[in-house]
């Protein structure tokens, strides 16, 4: 690119705007289900969907975003991305039942998959050798921060409200941020900048796409839903009608192969190595167990022992500042240790979660505070960070480096989709769990207490099977 170097990072500002505000949005509805709940008359289901349904739709965006982006322009997909984005925010403000909200967050996660790709891909485009390197390592820094900002400054903002409706500030906060990442967009993001990777392959596998939508949207109704309703039949035949449409996608994406017209949406030769199938179940596995805890500790903290949003926004902070220097290290002891900055990683946060299981399970409900969560969060955030950071790098180094790019769009799908799927699980637990003597607060915290355990152990066990996962991947990972 042509661009002077000032413009250029002022380019990379604009695309960590969006970056920022997507991921923020991914952790930042925690603190405010149990407002939601109240304000809503939203039943437990709802909540799950809430989170789930955006996380859902922005990882099945990903992949076919992408490829648009490298044959259109990335520069074209961001905008369509970020303005989609902050509409869909608005409209989630606005939402005026629960039924809504739900269909606005999916809009919202889908525009947030859309834009996505094109961070990561304007920037290969805009730098080269040690410049890349920084930009990339600043935008992981970003990242981290939104992510781990998320449940404090969305208890900020609910505890500056005055009523039941304070919830809709997490959303219109994206407006002027949206609004600004758009205009910036237009002034400075170069254009023209696509990459033709795909130019022998120029469809898209829309089929794919619809036969793994449904498959994935057949799993997760009946795990949402299926604890309220009883589990009557039909989330029995769901379930299995899901599990036949993963083998159809399967053998779909075999056939997309074989035609040699279009580029499969998930390339099965990829799957051909064993490491990278285990990476990827690993970034299911993972991604369950890491984005369920603290819907988990939001509902016990607000519902069950009756705190504030900004109180439950504060336990996050050990795990938050954990993150952030975990981050901040780990591409340092990448080098160094190789694979082992993951088994570390994956291992503080198995054992974080697992002693957040015993606190649960040992200490009476009521006696907790912050304090008592401090160690074990600061840990699993800490391994957290140590882990996001370096993964993916070590599960494309499972591929040729040919199919590099196919297989870094495969990994952020299956994040998401386990996202997706733990709290689907988690939340099924937590509320099938729940039983409630009656009103009086020692009964509620004794209640919510006991289900926020259940709830915790299916995360700790998500944990334990990551780290087990991890030694599948190689002990290093290509450079580049």
């Amino acid at each position: 690119m042509t661009l002077s170097s000032r413009r250029r990072w002022l380019a990379v500002a604009v695309l960590m705007l969006g970056a920022a505000i997507a991921l923020l949005d991914t952790t930042i509805v925690n603190v405010a289900l149990p407002t939601i709940r109240t304000s809503l008359q939203a039943p437990e289901a709802t909540l799950q969907w809430i989170i789930s349904g955006y996380a859902l739709a922005y990882g099945l965006a990903l992949i076919p975003a992408g490829r648009v982006g490298d044959r259109v322009g990335h520069r074209w997909v961001y905008l369509v991305g970020i303005a989609g984005f902050t509409l869909a925010s608005w409209w989630c403000a606005q939402a005026g039942g629960a039924t809504e909200l739900v269909v606005a967050r999916v809009v919202q996660g889908l525009f947030g998959g859309i834009f996505f790709p094109a961070v990561g891909a304007t920037i290969q485009v805009l730098f080269t050798g040690r410049d890349r390197g920084k930009a990339f390592g600043a935008l992981g820094a970003v990242i981290g921060v939104a992510s781990a900002a998320g449940p404090l400054v969305g208890g900020v903002l609910i505890e500056q409200g005055a009523d039941d409706d304070a919830w809709r500030s997490i959303f219109y906060v994206n407006l002027p941020f949206g609004a600004l990442a758009v205009l910036g967009a237009l002034l400075l993001l170069p254009r023209g900048a696509a990459r033709r990777q795909f130019a022998a392959r120029t469809g898209t596998d829309l089929g794919g796409l619809a036969l793994l939508t449904a498959a994935l949207v057949a799993l997760l109704v009946p795990l949402i839903q299926g604890e309220s309703s009883g589990w009557p039949l039909w989330t029995w035949l769901c379930l299995a009608g899901g599990a036949l449409l993963l083998v159809v996608f399967g053998a779909f994406e075999l056939g997309v192969a074989r035609r040699d017209r279009v580029s499969p949406l998930v390339p099965p030769h990829l799957f051909s190595h064993r490491a990278f199938t285990g990476g990827v179940i690993l970034a299911l596995v993972y991604f369950a167990a890491f984005t369920s805890i603290f819907f988990t500790i939001s509902i016990l903290w607000q519902t069950g022992l009756g705190h504030s949003a900004l109180a439950s926004g504060l336990v996050s902070i050990p795990f938050a500042l954990g993150s952030i220097v975990g981050a901040s290290q780990s591409a340092r002891l990448a080098e160094r240790l190789g694979r082992a900055v993951l088994v570390l990683g994956t291992g503080m946060v198995a054992a974080g979660l697992v002693s957040l299981w015993l606190i649960l399970v040992l200490v009476d409900t009521a006696s907790l505070t912050h304090w008592t969560l401090l160690p074990s969060l600061a840990v699993a955030g800490l391994g957290s960070g140590m882990f996001i950071a370096p993964n993916q790098q070590f599960i494309v180094a499972t591929v040729d480096p040919e199919e590099a790019g196919a297989a870094s769009g495969v990994i952020g799908t299956a994040q998401r989709i386990g996202s997706a799927a733990g709290i689907a699980v988690i939340g099924s637990v937590l509320f099938g769990s729940l039983t409630v003597a009656s009103g009086r607060p020692a009964d509620l915290a004794a209640g919510f207490g006991h289900a926020a355990g259940m709830a915790m152990a299916v995360s700790a066990a998500f944990a334990v099977a990551a780290f087990a996962l991890v030694f599948a991947l190689p002990r290093r990972a290509r450079r580049g």
